[in-house]
This record gives C-alpha cells, structure tokens and sequence, in this order.
C-alpha cells in the first residue's frame, strides 16, 4: 500500500511557475504618455493564435516583474429571458388586450409569444409605474408570420429602453386571446459590445441550389457571431444557414481519420421591407449564432445558405467577428511593460486584482506592439512528474502491487486451519 500511495503521490503535477525566459514571443504595451491607474490594450487576433487557449499564458511584465491584469469584455452575461404570463386577457373593442407586470430594471426587446401561422397584425403597448399610474403610449409594433410565403416569422417588439413595471397591450389583427401565451423579457445590457473580424469570404459558390462559403479560422481564435451583408435586391427574402466547423489536418497527418467529427450550428437570415394591408413591416435579422464548441487547431468553416427554390443571393461579404477583449492592469506613470505568451504549459493566473476590477467608463488605451519573437527565449526543460513522462512503468508497478497482494491473499487463505470434523 505505501508504494501505491507513493505512485499517487508522482501522478500528482504541480503548477508549473512562469519564467521570461520560456516565453516564445513578446509585445511591447506602452500606455499613452501620462497615463496612470487603470489602463487597457485592445487583444487582436494575432495574440490568440501562439497562445495557450483561452490566453491562459499570458504574463504581463514591467522590467521583471510580473503585473497582475484582467481580460475584460463589454459583454454582460444577463439572465435568460423570463416568461411572464398575461394578466387581463380577453377582448376589448375588437382587439385583444392584456397586461404584463414587468420585472425590476430596463428591458427592450420583448418576445410576444403567439400560436397560429400565416398572421400579420400590430402591437400597441403602452406602459404604467403601477397599477393606478396614468398610462403613456410606448409605440406600435408589427408582428407576423409569413409561413406560407416562405418569408419567416417574427414576434419580436423592439421597444427602446423602458423601465415601466406594468405594460399594457393592444393586438389589432386576426390574434385571439386564446392564441396568446404571454411575453417574454430579458434585461437590456447597459452598453453594446464591441467586435473585431476574425475573418471573411466575399466569395460564394454555387453547390446545387445552395450558396456556400469556406473561412479558415486560425486555432485558438474565438467567433462570437457571424454577419452576413446581403444584396440590395431582393428586398425581402429568408434563408436558412448551416454552419459546419472542421479540423484542419496538419502537415504531419496523413489521414483525415484521426480528426475529429465537425461540429454543426445552424440559424436564419430574414429581411423584410414592405407595406402590406397598411401595416409598415421592417425587420431584419442578419447575425447568426456561431457553433459553441471550438478545436484547438486551425479551423474550416464552411457556411451554406440554403436557397430552395429561390434564385440564389449574392451576398458581399460574410464576416466571423469575435467580441473584443481588452487586457486591462494599473499602469505607473512613465512605464513600459511587455506581455509576454507562447508557454503552453502554463495554466490561467489568479490575481487578487480580479476581484476588485471594476471597469471604468473611460481609461487610457494602451498601444499593443507587434509580435517579436522573444530574444532570450529558452525551451522549458520537460517537467512533467516521472509517471507522465513513463506512463508504462506506472501501469507495471501497479500490476506488480495487484499480484502481491493477491500472493498474500492465497498464502493467508492456505495458513487458516480446516473447521474441525463432527464426529
């Protein structure tokens, strides 16, 4: 037992400590003259592809000393939408009505949620501080859903920023009350993220009907969303999207069997501008959502809208945006710092400086160099605890402690005495 927990203790690795000197590559960060306390430097692209995933190697340096920081983004990870139920439904002057308490905070964008197909009808709402409050007029909004015209559906209200806790709601066209099963909300984000292209195709072929486009993407460069910029004509049209994320072999592969399977995301492109039965309809929905499962490796995309029967559309360009990040630290009045990357042993920093960061609506920006290859960069001597780097002779030693115990066992079992005989 005690060579099986000194094994145990072999397997266990320790966090390896980062030095300058294995570092791979450099860049220069030089915050604006004067600058001091919080200041940040936008990340591009480039600095992802020799990272470790996730930027997990990267340190930040000023003279020799490492400089606690924070990869920022402006996303906010706001809570799901909540489905709120309808209070007060029914029929009022050939119209159906309802009421919504809304939840505390902003909101926009609200989802009414609606059965039936093949509708087209609008959406007065307006919005009270309580139940008694006097009501003020938010605006008109046109739902519909053109299913039977190949054209789409939607039954979303863009509201602006409203914070009324109750809302009231007035549907003129073929809804009835029963077809209504509430709305849905989220909070609105107090600021909207920024984006930066990771990569694009402005050439489409043609694959049957389809359209198709191939992006190569390189390892370890995230895609938040992808944009497509469509044609002036047609004006209205709606597409679906299948989006399929490949490995890319390397030079060493010699078949593509060993890589693994390409994971697939799917979405719709709608654009709708037209005046039908009096109801002015724009609505354009032009960004899908990416696959949420990346590889760490250089990647294909291969991205199909599918036309049916439709004449295909000439798209200008589509476009794979990551949100962008933004490494953020307190700089020292006059002072030059480094960052340095390209150790991919190295796991994610813990600074205390995480937990107090508090992002500022304003702050210096710094100036990212460009990419060096560090100077006295040195290979990392290969740490790895003994039983990772002989994996066979830990399979032995426990083979060799599984057969002495089962020695022990069966000479143990052989030294008890037989039960005595009953006469």
């Amino acid at each position: 037992m005690k060579l099986l927990a000194a094994l145990l203790l072999l397997a266990a690795a320790v966090d390896p400590t980062p030095e300058i000197r294995y570092f791979n590559y450099q860049r220069s960060v030089q915050p604006p003259t004067g600058a001091s306390g919080q200041t940040c430097a936008v990340l591009d692209t480039q600095t992802f592809v020799h990272a470790s995933p996730e930027l997990a190697d990267l340190r930040l340096y000023r003279d020799a000393s490492e400089v606690p920081y924070v990869i920022h983004t402006a996303v906010q990870h706001l809570p799901a939408e909540r489905p709120i139920s309808p209070l007060n439904l029914g029929r009022r002057k050939g119209k159906t009505v309802f009421d919504a308490n809304m939840p505390e905070g902003e909101y926009s964008d609200l989802h009414l949620n609606v059965t039936g197909e093949n509708f087209l009808a609008t959406v007065t709402v307006s919005g009270r501080q309580s139940e008694t409050g006097s009501a003020t007029r938010i605006g008109s909004y046109t739902i519909f859903d053109f299913t039977g015209q190949k054209l789409g559906r939607s039954t979303v209200l863009h509201l602006p920023k409203s914070n009324f806790r109750v809302l009231h709601f007035e549907i003129g066209g073929p809804i009835e009350p029963d077809h209504v099963e509430g709305i849905s909300a989220a909070p609105a984000p107090s600021s909207e993220p920024k984006y930066l292209t990771v990569s694009d195709a402005v050439y489409f072929v043609r694959k049957g009907r389809d359209s198709v486009a191939e992006v190569t993407v390189p390892a370890h460069v995230p895609v938040d969303r992808i944009v497509f910029v469509p044609p002036a004509e047609p004006i209205n049209f709606s597409r679906d999207v299948s989006i399929e994320v490949a490995e890319m072999p390397s030079e060493k592969d010699e078949t593509a069997e060993r890589l693994p399977a390409p994971v697939s995301g799917y979405g719709n492109l709608l654009r709708i501008h037209r005046v039908q039965e009096g109801y002015a309809i724009n609505e354009e929905r032009l960004v899908v959502d990416p696959p949420q499962e990346f590889l760490d490796a250089p990647e294909k995309w291969t991205i199909t809208v599918v036309n049916g029967d439709d004449a295909p559309l000439r798209f200008t360009s589509v476009r794979l945006e990551m949100v962008q990040r933004n490494l953020c630290f307190e700089a020292a009045v006059r002072a030059s710092y480094v960052l340095y990357y390209g150790d991919k042993v190295l796991v994610s920093p813990r600074y205390d400086y995480s937990a107090w960061f508090a992002p500022q609506a304003s702050v210096p920006v710094a100036a990212l160099g460009p990419e060096l290859i560090n100077p006295g960069y040195e290979q990392r001597p290969d740490q790895r605890p003994f039983t990772e780097k002989h994996p066979a002779l830990l399979w032995l030693a426990l083979i060799v402690v599984i057969l002495l115990l089962g020695l022990i066992a069966v000479r143990s079992a052989k030294r008890v005495d037989p039960p005595a005989q009953i006469p």
